[in-house]
């Protein structure tokens, strides 16, 4: 099952790079007007580098990994990253070409074509692309590198103990460690969090891309966390690809506790806060003990303990505000990571990013810590959730 995803995942990927190495080879570069022998080189680069972003995905569903491995996926993603904003600006470009087409046969006006004029056209708008493409992916890079920002939110909940005011909580999701995101990344992660100096750490799922046995080294930093209360992990979708018992395993060694469908209470003096967690949204296809079960996570939870559920998936939201959760911690979109793809991200989820109400439920849905595929940031950056828990005045 597990496989069949990243089967899917890789063919999904390879849509727009196809169209783009097509568009690339028919249209960019005939209308460069280079020598013969820069054409050769530019059609075979260009089909070198749409066959990059496949390269390490076939060798990790033959169940390869390894650091030459890796470094293979870090220029093959970007590549992926290059040909996707390739492919969003290209087809600005014939959209914006077409427009015109039709609004002077709309008025009839006919023009005397200057190919040397159109030719011209064709070269600049091909350049002015290419450079277009260049600069934002390395920006993009650039950001997806340098590490999350610190994003604070105050959370308001009326039934809140006072011994709970200003109670703080971390949030990291999406961390997605692996063939890309080694240790010095994790480091950074968590010198940001002492910064912050959390009563807890939420890890709401996707903390890894890959097994045990190749990430566990990179994970060690985990370790050496203290936050007053520990830290408390539920699973994202990509657990389950790569072994979920194994990592759970794992996240228990490196001294978190797993919340499957359960929950700890929080006591200060004799006041109480629940923190539940459920299993991925859809984890019950690839597990089916681990389908995703709000109200057993809560059961026995008395109604006026605050209650706060963390899980992966902002769909999660609907069966979670059925169990009578005050707050619901999530991540999984990335905010849609880089522009434009926020937009097509907000369809396929209930909330985007940030704090929402629904009805009477509060969610707040983390950008990610790290970022999947591409390693691009682009106007939605990486994020550590500080979350400070008020009382909501009567």
């Amino acid at each position: 099952m597990a496989h069949s995803i990243t089967i899917e995942t890789a063919f999904g990927l390879s849509i727009p790079t196809s169209i783009t190495v097509v568009e690339t080879r028919t249209s960019v570069i005939p209308s460069l007007n280079l020598s013969p022998l820069s054409n050769t080189v530019a059609y075979v680069l260009t089909f070198f580098m749409g066959f990059l972003p496949l390269l390490p995905i076939i060798l990790r569903i033959n169940g390869y990994e390894s650091k030459v491995i890796d470094k293979i996926s870090l220029i093959g993603y970007t590549s992926l990253g290059f040909f996707t904003l390739s492919f969003t600006f290209l087809l600005a470009k014939d959209f914006l070409f077409q427009f015109v087409s039709f609004v002077n046969n709309f008025f009839n006006e006919q023009q005397i074509v200057d190919e040397s004029k159109r030719d011209f056209i064709k070269k600049s708008v091909s350049i002015g692309i290419i450079g277009l493409t260049g600069s934002a992916t390395a920006y993009g890079f650039y950001n997806a590198r340098k590490g999350p920002k610190v994003i604070k939110e105050n959370i308001f909940l009326k039934n809140l103990p006072p011994e709970f005011e200003n109670y703080k909580i971390a949030q990291i999701s999406d961390l997605h460690v692996g063939p890309t995101i080694k240790r010095p990344y994790v480091e950074k992660v968590f010198d940001t969090i002492a910064n912050v100096n959390p009563d807890m750490l939420a890890v709401t799922g996707d903390l890894v891309d890959g097994s045990v046995e190749n990430l566990r080294s990179d994970l060690e930093p985990f370790k050496d966390m203290i936050a007053k209360d520990g830290t408390f992990f539920v699973t994202g979708n990509h657990e389950y690809y790569s072994g979920v018992d194994r990592w759970l395993d794992e996240t228990d060694r490196l001294g978190m506790t797993n919340l499957i469908n359960s929950n700890s209470i929080i006591e200060k003096q004799e006041s109480k806060i629940c923190i539940a967690g459920i299993t991925d949204f859809r984890a019950h296809q690839i597990k089916k003990s681990h389908r995703s079960n709000p109200k057993r996570a809560l059961n026995n939870v008395s109604n006026d303990i605050p209650k706060i559920v963390l899980a992966h998936q902002p769909n999660s939201i609907f069966s979670v505000h059925d169990s009578g959760a005050d707050l619901q911690i999530s991540g999984h979109t990335h905010g849609g990571q880089f522009v434009p793809f926020n937009f097509p991200t907000k369809l396929a989820n209930a909330y985007l990013a940030g704090l929402y109400d629904h009805d009477g439920t509060q969610i707040y849905v983390n950008r990610g810590t790290g970022y999947w595929g591409p390693p691009l940031r682009l106007g939605i950056p990486s994020e550590i959730t500080e979350l400070t828990l008020k009382r909501l005045a009567a």
